[in-house]
């Protein structure tokens, strides 16, 4: 039984205080010296199975990233139905074409961090006692030990020393067991992990294997277990607020414990305490109160985080010690007016994120995350939106720190099928704890605005079912977390204005209904909408179609799509026309882009022609370079900062003479085109259409050789800017630049090198396809490399790659020792160029 106290506590400023000890929670991740074996072996959970002639692997680990590639993998008749397909067609690439599908089993030889009592000597009798004390609650003397997955890819089933500890079917969920019963002692357990994807289990690519971190934690038999606080934030303004902390004690034994609870500011510095001394038996719920004055608000323009540092004594024995992270800010949706943070309302500048890296596939890596979301940041992202499955716990902890609210998501399916081996096989006995969980897990993160329960789910079409379980999830999330609201990406406006589905969600989303935005409005009683998914425009960096015009899902014996953003799905929209709609209704409340960053698989509109395996919807490319889009979407979201982009490129062999149309993404009014010092007359943003509305164009522009300059005006018809390009020579050299002059020295982090193929005067060469080969010495190593092209088959791993119009990027790691890394990359015809990259202890 629960039992619940709460203590109410003013601010108190503690000069000097000391902080408290850490030592007797041990949490440890399991990262080095995994034996992976990629197949089935049934024999392989027991303790004496012989595991000397398999791989050893570093986890996080995603077995299939390393290819090959291959279309018989994910080639299968199917009717897309949320592409409106109104028959089956063979369809490839369509969860990335690499060879997910199958078994794969990891194992690894663990300690438990320090000597457990009573289980030192290892022998039976000693091992039971323990355990005994444990269960029982009746001595106390034991110690808790629990194994945390932070998402296994997927159907994991668990064995300790040959016992099987538990299974959870859904990839992306975290999960963890009590491990205590199942040790044979301190020293040499073995844990046994069997993980398989089906055929047909995913839209896109799912990754596979232990591909996110594997956490070991050991507590005294009296503590704070996993996820084990609940943080709100009310009454929140600049002059105070109120923060209320909910800690869950778990106790073997009736005890007299002091609950010891400090508040550090963003600065680290203490600023208040309050101390609770309760009787516990069982689990037992304290809540601290807590009143902060002035405090610094948490926004995405300024990040602010404070730690609740909660310590459980009984005596004056420390139990326990559990750090918690937070923010302080207030969410309001507010009917016919829309979204507020901290009291000021504001429109989601978001995009959707798949959860894979690229090149580096979906083995979690944070500077691989953090990399994405600085280039977000710069063009001036506000939100991420979880697409379509909880993400990696560390992806939340660098949206909390560098100020990105989030849409959480929950399924991308219930009960009626999208594929055919999909999460309806699991929703009646799983969807409730998978819920759960991911709340749980992520709901003292400041940066979580919004519960998503799905995306495009089938049962927008059935009154009775996709009323019930929208209510079903929705209660859950509402009982878990009253904090927060609950969403839904829907796509069938039709049937959602017919059916209980939109109405019964706190706030609508709706993908790619710009058009419809006010017959929604008026009819649902929220009074609230925004656009849950947007855009889907599609292109190829560096890539140019004639003649330029509209287009729904256009195709082209390249397999390539035109980087004039003038193209979309048959459902979708470009980039200008929800812009449109966003600025004219005030209650709009903004939109997440589909998406981001280019991602594996969804080749649309190239699904039936290998070899396209990766997505052409990304604002960025699978290589993390900007496409023509991510200027667009920069000059609208950050105006403040200067954007003056010019496409295309102008090394047009044979084009000359022909109408070659200039476009301008800027975030001025005006601007004059030059064409080899020629005014081809200035423009200036008007609302005679969507495009013309955010877009500077020139449309009726003939190629000739030399130079592009464009000179922008503000509104006052000042020049502010000038930008030059220019007909580029023969490939001459390489460029190189690093994301990071230096990383750390702890064998994890990347640094990520954008290689340019150049003309002698430093001139991109938009056309150059070099075979560039790549090598690292010193203290780091190469991991691998992406140019960008949706249907390039060279593996990601090997040190070798063909540039994509021009440009690719190199990924190297660090090892563990620090020192300096040097990457050389040559190709032939070019000289050679080499980059250092130091790393530090920290």
């Amino acid at each position: 039984m629960k039992h619940k106290i709460t203590i109410l506590f003013c601010l108190l400023t503690i000069a000097g205080a000391k902080l408290p000890v850490f030592g007797v929670r041990h949490e440890v991740l399991l990262e080095k010296n995994w034996k992976f074996l990629k197949g089935d072996s049934p024999e392989a959970s027991r303790i004496d199975f012989n595991d000397g002639k398999w791989q050893t692997v570093t986890v996080p680990h995603d077995w299939a990233i390393y290819g090959p590639f291959d279309k018989n993998i994910d080639s299968y008749k199917s009717k897309i139905t949320q592409n409106n397909e109104t028959k089956e067609t063979m369809k490839t690439g369509r969860s990335g074409s690499l060879p997910f599908v199958g078994v794969g089993w990891y194992r690894l030889k663990f300690d438990v961090p320090f000597d457990v009592p009573d289980f030192k000597s290892g022998k039976a009798g000693s091992r039971k006692a323990a355990v005994a004390d444990v269960q029982s609650g009746t001595k106390g003397s034991g110690k808790k030990v629990t194994l945390l997955f932070d998402g296994a890819m997927s159907h994991a089933q668990v064995w300790v020393n040959g016992k099987l500890v538990g299974n959870w079917p859904y990839g992306y969920s975290s999960f963890h067991f009590d491990i205590t019963p199942f040790l044979n002692g301190a020293k040499g357990n073995i844990l046994a992990v069997r993980l398989e994807n089906l055929e047909n289990q995913s839209r896109w690519y799912p990754g596979a294997g232990l591909y996110r971190n594997v956490h070991l934690i050991v507590n005294d038999d009296t503590y704070i277990p996993v996820w084990g606080t609940y943080l709100t934030t009310t009454g929140v303004s600049p002059d105070q607020a109120t923060v209320n902390l909910k800690t869950t004690v778990v106790a073997p034994e009736k005890s007299l414990l002091r609950v010891e609870t400090e508040i550090l500011d963003p600065t680290g510095k203490s600023i208040t305490k309050a101390v609770a001394k309760i009787e516990v038996f069982n689990n037992q719920i304290i809540e601290q109160i807590f009143k902060l004055n002035n405090p610094n608000l948490w926004s995405p323009e300024n990040p602010s985080l404070y730690t609740a540092v909660t310590s459980v004594y009984k005596g004056d024995q420390l139990k326990d010690s559990y750090s918690t992270r937070f923010g302080i800010r207030s969410v309001k949706f507010e009917p016919e007016k829309g979204f507020f943070l901290n009291g000021q309302m504001r429109k989601f500048k978001g995009v959707c994120l798949h959860h894979d890296q690229g090149p580096i596939g979906t083995a979690i890596n944070v500077s691989a995350l953090r990399r994405q979301l600085l280039i977000l940041k710069d063009m001036g992202c506000d939100a991420i939106r979880t697409s379509h499955n909880p993400p990696a716990p560390e992806l939340l902890n660098l949206c909390d720190e560098l100020g990105f609210m989030v849409m959480d998501e929950a399924f991308d399916e219930w009960k009626r099928p999208k594929v055919g081996n999909g999460y309806h096989l699991f929703f009646d006995e799983w969807a409730e704890k998978d819920m759960i969980n991911l709340i749980h897990r992520d709901r003292n993160h400041p940066s979580i605005v919004l519960w998503s329960i799905g995306n495009e789910i089938g049962e927008q079409g059935d009154l009775k079912e996709g009323a019930t379980r929208a209510e079903f999830l929705k209660n859950i999330c509402h009982r878990e977390d009253p904090t927060r609201m609950v969403t839904a990406g829907m796509d069938r406006l039709g049937e959602d204005l017919k059916n209980e589905v939109a109405p019964i969600v706190d706030v609508p989303g709706f993908n790619y209904k710009p058009m419809r935005y006010e017959k929604a409005y008026a009819k649902f009683p929220q009074r609230l909408i925004y656009g849950s998914e947007t855009a889907s425009t599609i292109s190829s960096r560096g890539v140019y179609k004639f003649p330029v015009v509209f287009d729904k899902q256009k195709t082209f014996d390249d397999i390539q799509v035109s980087s004039y953003d003038f193209s979309a799905c048959s459902w979708s929209q470009v980039p200008d026309d929800e812009f449109a709609k966003q600025d004219d209704l005030d209650y709009a409340m903004g939109e997440f882009v589909w998406t981001g960053f280019d991602y594996l698989g969804e080749p649309t509109p190239y699904d039936q022609f290998w070899p396209a395996h990766s997505s052409y919807f990304g604002i960025v490319d699978l290589a993390g370079l900007p496409k023509d889009r991510f200027y667009l979407y920069r000059s609208r979201w950050n105006p403040s900062k200067e954007t003056l982009h010019l496409l295309p490129h102008w090394t047009w062999p044979g084009r000359e003479g022909q109408v070659t149309p200039v476009f301008c993404y800027t975030n001025y009014p005006t601007a004059e085109l030059f064409v080899n010092g020629k005014s081809m007359g200035k423009k200036s943003k008007s609302k005679e259409t969507n495009q013309t509305r955010y877009r500077l164009m020139w449309n009726e522009v003939k190629y000739e050789p030399g130079s592009l300059r464009v000179v922008a005006y503000d509104s006052n018809g000042k020049q502010v800017a000038v930008k030059e390009v220019y007909t580029t020579g023969k490939p001459d050299h390489l460029e190189l630049v690093a994301d990071r002059s230096s990383i750390l020295a702890d064998g994890k982090e990347l640094a990520f090198v954008t290689v340019k193929v150049v003309d002698s005067k430093g001139n991109l060469c938009p056309d150059a396809d070099n075979l560039l080969k790549f090598k690292v010495s010193g203290s780091g190593k190469y991991r691998a490399a992406a140019n960008g092209d949706a249907i390039c088959l060279e593996p990601f791993h090997l040190p070798q790659m063909h540039v994509f119009k021009g440009m690719l990027t190199a990924v190297v790691q660090s090892t563990e020792k620090p020192g300096v890394m040097s990457l050389q990359v040559s190709g032939a015809g070019l000289k050679t160029a080499t980059i250092e990259v130091k790393t530090n202890n920290q």
